[in-house]
C-alpha cells in the first residue's frame, strides 16, 4: 500500500511539474532586459546601453534614427516599456513603440506614436489599430505632463475582449472586440514588440508645418523597465485561452469604475483628435465608432 501511494504521490509531482513547466514556457512573467529580450533592428551605432545596462538611449541625428524589436511574437498579455521622450525643442521627430504581426497585406498593428513639440508646446500622443490590414483609426491626446522630464510607464493590454491604451495607469484609448458585428479585431495573429526614433517633419508636428531644427540634433529618448506578460509564439496553443492568465480574467475584461472615470476625463479634456468624428475622411461614421459599442 506504502509503495503505491508513493507511486500515486510521484505520479501527481510528475504532473504539477510538467503543467508547471508548460505554463512557464508559453507565459512570460518576470521584467524583461534589452540584452535578452530583444534585438537592434536599425543602426546599432545609435542604440546605446546606459545606467549599467538598466536603460538605454536612442539616437537621432541627421545620418540615422534607430529602432529595436522583441525577439519573440506573443499573442495577448500586458505590454508595457518606460520611456523619457526627446526634451526640448522636438518637433519633427516620432518616438514610437508598438506592436505588429510583421505581415504585409493582413498586418495587425497597435501604435504608440510621441510627435514631437516646439518648445513650450504639449506633445501629443497618437495612436492608431490596424486589423485585418485596415488601419486609419488615429486619435490624438496631449499629453497632460512633461514626457521629457521623466519616465512615464506606456502600455497596451490586448486581450480577447478589448486593446487598452495606457499611461501611468490611466487608459486613454480603448478598441473593442467586435467580431460579433462583422468587425475587425486583432485576435488571432501574434505581434512583436517594437520601437524606434525616427525624423517625420513632412507630418509629425503640426502636420508638417513645423520642421525638424537640425541644429538641435542629435535627439535622445530614454527606455527602460521593459515588461513583458504574454503568450510567447510558438508555444503550448492552451496559453491564450489558459484561465491562469491574468490578462484573460475579469478585472481586465473591462474598465473598472476608476479606470472610466479617468478615460473620460483624458477624452474629455486632452483629446484633439478622433477620426470617429472626422467628417471630410469619414461622411458615414465607421461601425466601430457607432455609440454603444
Amino acid at each position: 500500500m506504502a509503495s503505491r501511494n508513493m507511486s500515486r504521490l510521484s505520479t501527481s509531482i510528475s504532473l504539477l511539474l510538467f503543467y508547471l513547466l508548460c505554463f512557464s514556457f508559453s507565459v512570460i512573467a518576470r521584467p524583461a532586459t534589452f540584452l535578452q529580450d530583444f534585438r537592434i533592428t536599425w543602426s546599432d551605432s545609435h542604440i546605446r546601453q546606459i545606467d549599467g545596462g538598466t536603460a538605454i538611449q536612442l539616437v537621432l541625428d541627421q545620418n540615422s534614427g534607430c529602432g529595436f524589436a522583441s525577439k519573440s511574437q506573443y499573442l495577448h498579455g500586458l505590454f508595457s516599456i518606460k520611456i523619457k521622450l526627446v526634451p526640448g525643442d522636438s518637433a519633427g521627430t516620432v518616438t514610437a513603440f508598438y506592436m505588429n504581426s510583421d505581415t504585409d497585406t493582413i498586418r495587425d498593428e497597435l501604435d504608440f506614436e510621441f510627435l514631437g513639440n516646439r518648445s513650450g508646446q504639449p506633445y501629443t500622443v497618437q495612436t492608431n489599430v490596424y486589423a485585418h490590414g485596415k488601419g486609419d483609426r488615429e486619435q490624438r491626446v496631449n499629453l497632460w505632463f512633461d514626457p521629457a522630464a521623466d519616465y512615464h510607464t506606456y502600455a497596451i493590454l490586448w486581450n480577447s475582449r478589448h486593446v487598452v491604451f495606457s499611461i501611468d495607469d490611466v487608459p486613454i484609448r480603448v478598441y473593442k472586440n467586435n467580431e460579433a458585428r462583422g468587425i475587425p479585431f486583432p485576435k488571432a495573429q501574434p505581434m512583436g514588440i517594437y520601437s524606434t526614433l525616427w525624423e517625420a517633419d513632412d507630418w509629425a508636428t503640426r502636420g508638417g508645418i513645423e520642421k525638424i531644427d537640425w541644429s538641435k540634433a542629435p535627439f535622445y529618448a530614454y527606455y527602460k523597465d521593459f515588461n513583458i506578460e504574454g503568450c510567447s509564439v510558438p508555444g503550448p496553443a492552451a496559453c491564450t485561452v489558459n484561465p491562469r492568465n491574468f490578462w484573460e480574467g475579469p478585472l481586465y475584461q473591462q474598465l473598472s469604475p476608476i479606470q472610466a472615470r479617468k478615460y473620460r476625463w483624458v477624452r474629455l479634456n486632452h483629446m484633439i483628435y478622433d477620426y470617429c468624428t472626422d467628417k471630410s475622411r469619414y461622411p458615414v461614421t465607421p461601425p466601430e465608432c457607432v455609440a454603444g459599442i
